[in-house]
């Protein structure tokens, strides 16, 4: 298992927007992605589990990654935070 920790920092935090591209980008990996923040973990896969981590900015994410295409997908997801999820803040 592979895992990396990031950090949130767009403006809006993992709002549904945001929920919502990160699961479509999860799905197209044959690969299993869960993100942990505190004691709450949800499946990268699941809009309305990513929605009740309530992952504001500024908060730590461990994403941790199985499976045959886990790096590329856990790069992936890791970029997608990082660009801020394309938004402009």
């Amino acid at each position: 298992m592979l895992e990396r920790r990031v950090t949130i920092i767009n403006k809006l935090g993992l709002h549904a927007r945001a929920a919502t591209r990160l699961a479509q980008l999860a799905q197209t990996f044959d690969a299993k992605l869960t993100l942990t923040q505190g004691e709450q973990q949800a499946t990268a896969d699941s809009v309305l589990g990513l929605l009740l981590l309530q992952s504001c900015q500024g908060k730590e994410v461990l994403i941790q990654a199985e499976g045959p295409q886990a790096e590329p997908a856990l790069d992936a997801v890791c970029q997608l935070i990082a660009a801020r999820f394309d938004e402009a803040e």
